[in-house]
């Protein structure tokens, strides 16, 4: 593997009491510093682009201004101290450049109530309670109003095992234990939304307790649960004239009718991890040209052998290290001739970070069941699948960059080979791209057959690595491998926990984060789980880039040091695959 310059002080063999000390997944005080400095220039900075622009903002329930003016008279004052919008940047592709996220546009009358810091109206569809039962409280000091045909929808959702049943009947209970010591009169003055101890929710909620008709129009037919919500929105922008009043819903015909008949309208997006998936934290980072003339002064070098392999370190000081990430992959490739570095960041304390060099697993001595890596992303995730100290690794990638191939071959290779593992796991969320099949015959494994057809591709693949076995040990291997693997379906990993095993999930891009939590947390001691997913091919309906669940376990994991994510960039299935995913 290539090394960066000669070192200028050597250093002898050190003991982990000398590396540098970090708490377990949190930043130390100087990489929040520079996090917070870098967020105040990326905002100062999108305030400066969008003075001759129309103002946009994210949903969070509305960010607000600090600028004060005096509110209609039918409007509560919100809190003095306002707090600013929550966007999240995780780390790009490279250190040197930076991207302002897309906010999503408001509509007119949100945007002027969010520079003037009245509190806003929210009326909320039905579907938004049943998508997140939790967003009752996640519009900060806004107030809520809920319409009483949303609550005769939640009463027909509620039976079930459904995960839309399951969340009916949280609201519901979330709903009575908010009126359950209210006495009619308060109900109409509004209920505080902080009173079960949701202290971000600032503002009240109120129900409709009187007919509500509002003037749509007589081609709307008028026994509609969703005309009804219109009417409703209608007749308290007529009852509250200088309030703005929005309607929110995840029903997008919904919102085009309102808008039609000129009420405003919002996506319901606070459960959306980022606003925009380009800024999705892709584990790699490019290095500056000039980054060892400012990091070379100082640096020291060591050897240690870890896992029956010799590894080097380097501690590094500079001005890039705080924004790097625990476990996430660096490489500079100069132009000059010069050899190309790549590395690992294994430890960061404030300006100082240790580097720790990769293991080449494009050379053949070091083939992982017969299966190199053929370009540099691979090799970094080949550098997880292998490391024993990385619990928890999410790649991610379009169709045909080795995902199931890579993940398949470490597992066999530490199940078979070193023992790691006492077995292969193998689930994965059943979502038909076209019709529905039926009902299949057979037992779990049986019914999970047609899903896993990538899987059995990928073992062909693996057996015929063997050329010296001949046939009969080619069939031989194949039935140890299949003794090996094991697959399981979603519906039944309620309650289980798997002990030194080796979990594969494929296809977790059609996840929601609550399904992708049940199934992480199934690890038990020395099991080691791997998410595969392409955010681009999401069939599972209601769920967007922002919301997979395989989105927000690769932002909520990244920085802790037993987990690890790459984003696999170059496509090496056939020029034909490559050449189809580009013009097609």
């Amino acid at each position: 593997m290539p090394l960066p310059k000669m070192p200028t002080k050597p250093a002898a063999l050190l003991s982990p009491k000398d590396y540098p000390k970090a708490e377990s997944g949190k930043p130390s005080k100087a990489v929040k510093v520079a996090h917070t400095e870098k967020t105040r220039a990326a905002e100062n900075q999108a305030a400066t682009a969008k003075k001759a622009q129309t103002p946009v903002a994210t949903q969070k329930a509305g960010p607000r201004s600090t600028q004060k003016t005096a509110p209609a008279k039918a409007t509560r004052i919100p809190a003095p101290a306002p707090t600013a919008a929550k966007i999240a940047t995780p780390a790009t592709t490279s250190v040197t450049e930076a991207k302002i996220p897309d906010i999503r546009v408001k509509s007119s009358i949100s945007r002027a109530a969010d520079k003037s810091g009245i509190i806003k109206l929210f009326v909320l569809d039905t579907n938004v309670l049943m998508h997140d039962p939790t967003s009752l409280f996640r519009f900060e000091e806004h107030d809520i109003y809920l319409p009483m045909i949303t609550l005769e929808e939640l009463d027909d959702h509620k039976k079930g095992m459904s995960e839309v049943a399951r969340n009916a009947r949280q609201i519901s209970r979330s709903l009575d234990a908010l009126v359950g010591d209210i006495d009619h009169q308060d109900i109409e003055k509004g209920i505080p939304l902080s009173k079960l101890g949701n202290k971000e929710a600032k503002g009240h909620l109120y129900f409709q307790t009187k007919l509500q008709v509002g003037e749509l129009p007589r081609g709307l037919p008028q026994g509609k649960a969703d005309n009804q919500i219109l009417g409703v929105v209608q007749a308290l922008e007529q009852e509250f004239p200088g309030r703005p009043i929005v309607l929110v819903s995840k029903d997008i015909n919904m919102r085009i009718k309102a808008r039609a008949l000129g009420l405003p309208a919002e996506d319901y997006f606070n459960d959306h991890v980022l606003e925009d998936s380009d800024l999705l934290y892709s584990g790699i980072v490019q290095l500056p040209d000039d980054f060892w003339n400012k990091h070379g002064k100082g640096i020291e070098t060591w050897q240690e052998n870890r896992n029956g392999l010799s590894t080097t370190f380097y501690r590094i000081t500079g001005p890039v290290i705080p924004s790097l990430m625990v476990n996430q992959f660096v490489y500079l490739e100069p132009n000059n001739g010069e050899a190309s570095f790549y590395g690992q960041v294994k430890q960061i304390n404030g300006k100082t970070a240790v580097l720790q060099t990769l293991r080449d697993y494009g050379h053949v001595k070091n083939s992982v069941w017969g299966i190199t890596s053929r370009n540099r992303e691979q090799n970094f995730a080949l550098n997880l699948l292998m490391d024993p100290e990385c619990d928890f690794v999410t790649l991610l990638g379009q169709a045909g960059t080795g995902k199931t191939l890579l993940a398949l071959a470490a597992g066999l290779a530490q199940v078979l080979e070193t023992k790691t593992y006492n077995e292969i796991i193998v689930t994965r969320v059943t979502v038909p791209v076209g019709e529905d099949i039926g009902f299949l015959p057979g037992t779990e494994e049986e019914k999970m057959s047609p899903w896993m057809g990538a899987f059995d591709d990928n073992l062909e693949v693996l057996n015929k690595s063997d050329n010296d076995a001949g046939d009969w040990g080619r069939a031989a291997t194949q039935d140890l491998i299949r003794s090996k693997i094991k697959i399981k379906s979603l519906n039944f990993m309620r309650g289980r926990t798997f002990v030194n095993k080796f979990l594969i999930i494929d296809e977790a891009q059609n996840l929601t984060p609550k399904q992708v939590k049940t199934l992480v947390t199934r690890a038990g001691p020395g099991t080691k789980i791997i998410c595969l997913g392409n955010i681009a091919q999401i069939d599972t309906p209601y769920l967007t880039e922002g919301s997979s669940g395989l989105t927000y376990v690769v932002d909520r994991f990244k920085g802790w040091s037993h987990s690890g994510h790459v984003t696999l960039a170059r496509g090496e299935r056939s020029r034909l695959a490559d050449h189809a995913s580009e013009i097609l």
